[in-house]
């Protein structure tokens, strides 16, 4: 008998309870991202305090931005299935399963955001890792036609090469920007006013620029073969369930749609991201991959549509499994 388990993301605290009266912040007079903050607040992504105050000042913790983000753009885990509840504890050694923020770090590994295993919630985040983070954030929306430029930072040597791509797109996109000196100052801590105002600008970006399929598009043919399964243990109940696919050119890209449960198999639902119409993309065979997490008590297997991306020149019709 199938059956299909659904874990809704439970609705978190920001910064402070959402829901209380709007009430200007007594604070952010005067600061560079004063009506951006003041719109976040209209829209209960942010809420007043009880001491009336936002403190744009102050420096902007791991736990804040990561909640800040997942909360403004939306971020869920609703079309996730589990077998067992996610906990903090199975994906970063230093973040309690009880915090108020547990739910956002869930959230945020679950799609992608990469936060370090290790991260201290109550450690300030840089300009890079905030920038990093929105970004991986943004991408979890849609696709997006960026112009096709590279922006000269002159401190571009302190920038760690990992968030080189999300500070460009960011820069790109103007919602991040460089100093009067042209630098980024990747190292400096980013604030709580900064953070918001990125954040406000990114939600804009998302609305205004997400790539909409065309009207009356039909059927594409499936452009995904050669699948292949790879398992590895996060913890004693749950495995990480690697899937990799070939693809024509690297506009393609692919997402597990729903997991189902028959017996002792996972069956994973896998569907191809089609290209960006109107873009240019080289003509070279690309790896694809998705992750998923799964029980121990299950074996991961395609279900039948994706086992079929099997490469026309193999026999078998069931997808390689590694462990």
């Amino acid at each position: 008998m199938k059956k299909t388990f659904l874990i809704s993301a439970v609705v978190m605290l920001l910064l402070v309870v959402v829901g209380q009266s709007v009430m200007a912040y007594s604070d952010t007079k005067g600061d560079p991202n004063e009506a951006k903050i003041a719109e976040l607040q209209k829209q209960g992504i942010i809420s007043t305090s009880k001491d009336n105050k936002f403190k744009p000042k102050d420096k902007l913790t791991y736990a804040e931005g990561v909640t800040l983000i997942v909360k403004g753009l939306g971020i869920n885990i609703d079309n996730m299935r589990f077998i067992k509840q996610p906990l903090a504890s199975d994906y970063f050694t230093g973040v309690r399963d009880n915090a108020w923020y547990a739910d956002a770090f869930i959230i945020a590994h679950l799609n992608g955001l990469d936060i370090p295993k290790d991260v201290n919630p109550a450690a300030p985040l840089t300009r890079e890792e905030y920038a990093h983070i929105l970004f991986r954030a943004m991408m979890t929306k849609g696709e997006f036609a960026f112009i096709e430029i590279y922006v000269q930072i002159k401190d571009e040597a302190d920038v760690a090469p990992v968030y080189m791509e999300s500070i460009q797109k960011l820069l790109i996109s103007k919602i991040a920007q460089l100093d009067s000196k042209q630098n980024f100052n990747p190292q400096s801590i980013m604030t709580r006013g900064e953070g918001a105002g990125w954040l406000h600008d990114a939600i804009r970006f998302v609305k205004e620029n997400i790539v909409k399929p065309e009207p009356g598009e039909g059927a594409q043919p499936f452009p995904l073969y050669d699948p292949a399964i790879t398992i590895d243990a996060v913890n004693e109940e749950v495995n990480k369930v690697t899937i990799t696919a070939q693809a024509p050119h690297p506009g393609y890209g692919m997402r597990i749609s729903s997991i189902t449960f028959d017996g002792d198999q996972a069956i994973l639902n896998i569907e191809p991201l089609y290209p960006q119409k109107d873009m240019m993309y080289p003509q070279v065979l690309t790896e694809v991959k998705v992750v998923t997490f799964v029980a121990k008590s299950y074996k991961p297997v395609l279900n039948e549509a994706a086992a079929s991306m099997n490469d026309t020149t193999s026999s078998d019709d069931s997808a390689a499994v590694s462990q």
